[in-house]
């Protein structure tokens, strides 16, 4: 029964049909206004009555359609995501400088810092008190001459990476400490891995050095190191050096296996002083649309050893998330919600865009959807509050 057919039913249930009454109807005493309104009241009624059944009628073929009930409570709505963010999820990143008082305030990075070796229990403990589990160190070497076409600083055992690893394994002896492996913050030239004449990348040479750099991490006590450098070969030959030091058993090994090249890096470049001095990373990081050679750099990262894949930036990059989680079902998939999207976040807070808290939660939600099961955040601080509330 139609809508406006259900609606003309019950009027002439209740006031009478215009053609079999009439004669009744004409016998009757001119309406009251109090009867006039009753009546009026009895079809406003007889509306409502019928708009109910009509919709009881609409879903009466579908009721799965049916689906507020499932979401109408906040937890129940929690209950609705496959993941959930939680603490053990968080790699907090640091930016470790050579001078031991540094506590630098990153301009393009709210509330972000450069810290010394000497600020950097004070810093982490109340994080760790609140519940942080995991931090990735990127070391910022300040002093003159640390840099050179080699990167021959990288892997110094005065170094601040491996000062701060051996630091943090004492005093936090519970926090899982992950060492990005790179070259760029250390080489004069500001790219990921040492050069030819002719200005391009020596893949051979740089895949030797950062094995290498990996290596004297694991050793200084890192328990996770992640090249980020995106030279071909370089998991296998980071794999087979930890095989060699008898450390391969005690060391994971994260892979930045889809690092994009774009617009996001420059707050970080900041904090790291890793600018490239000439030219781009165009190269060797991979190309925004190329999401079939992102596929094919996961599987080979996969088939080299990669314990954990990770995918670089996230927020615009969920489908390689995706991907990567279809490709590695057995893998943790990690993803880095890089520094521009972090400060893009702050900005459209500020500007009265939206909420912060409120994005940073459903940016994580999209990246744990997508398939992640690792987010490094420069929101790790917010996020140990705010999961307890």
């Amino acid at each position: 029964m139609s809508f406006s057919s259900l609606v003309h039913d019950l009027s002439l249930r209740d006031g009478g049909s215009s053609n079999s009454n009439a004669a009744a109807i004409s016998r009757r005493p001119p309406p009251t206004v109090s009867s006039i309104d009753d009546r009026a009241s009895h079809i406003s009624r007889a509306r409502s009555y019928a708009s109910t059944a009509a919709t009881s009628v609409s879903i009466s073929g579908d009721i799965s359609s049916q689906l507020h009930g499932g979401y109408f409570h906040p937890l129940a709505r929690s209950w609705q995501a496959e993941r959930q963010l939680t603490k053990s999820m968080l790699i907090y990143p640091l930016f470790i400088t050579d001078n031991d008082d540094d506590m630098i305030l990153v301009p393009s990075l709210p509330g972000q810092h450069q810290l010394g070796i000497g600020r950097v229990i004070s810093f982490l403990e109340p994080l760790v008190h609140k519940g942080l589990r995991s931090v990735i160190l990127f070391g910022v070497p300040f002093k003159p001459g640390t840099k050179d076409a080699l990167a021959s600083a990288a892997d110094d055992p005065e170094g601040p990476v491996i000062r701060a690893i051996r630091l943090i394994r004492r005093r936090f002896p519970q926090l899982y400490i992950c060492a990005d492996v790179c070259l760029c913050e250390y080489t004069s030239h500001g790219h990921c891995g040492i050069l030819r004449d002719d200005g391009s990348l020596n893949n051979e040479l740089s895949v030797d050095r950062i094995s290498d750099v990996a290596v004297a991490y694991a050793k200084a006590g890192a328990h996770c190191v992640a090249p980020s450098d995106m030279n071909d070969g370089r998991i296998r030959a980071i794999k087979l050096k930890l095989i060699d030091e008898g450390i391969s058993h005690k060391t994971t090994l994260m892979s930045y296996s889809a690092k994009f090249s774009g617009c996001l890096y420059g707050p970080f470049r900041d904090a790291a002083g890793s600018a490239p001095s000439f030219g781009d990373r165009k190269c060797y990081q991979l190309p925004p649309g190329g999401r079939g050679l992102a596929r094919r750099a996961i599987t080979r990262d996969m088939a080299e050893g990669a314990d954990i894949i990770m995918v670089k930036p996230a927020g615009q990059y969920l489908d390689i998330i995706s991907d990567a989680k279809e490709l590695g079902k057995d893998l943790p998939v990690a993803a880095y919600q890089v520094s521009g999207e972090y400060a893009m976040i702050h900005a459209g807070a500020k500007a009265g865009v939206f909420g912060l808290k409120e994005m940073a939660f459903e940016s994580a939600e999209a990246i744990l959807r997508a398939g992640a099961t690792i987010i490094v955040s420069y929101f790790t601080p917010e996020f140990l509050d705010w999961l307890d509330n």
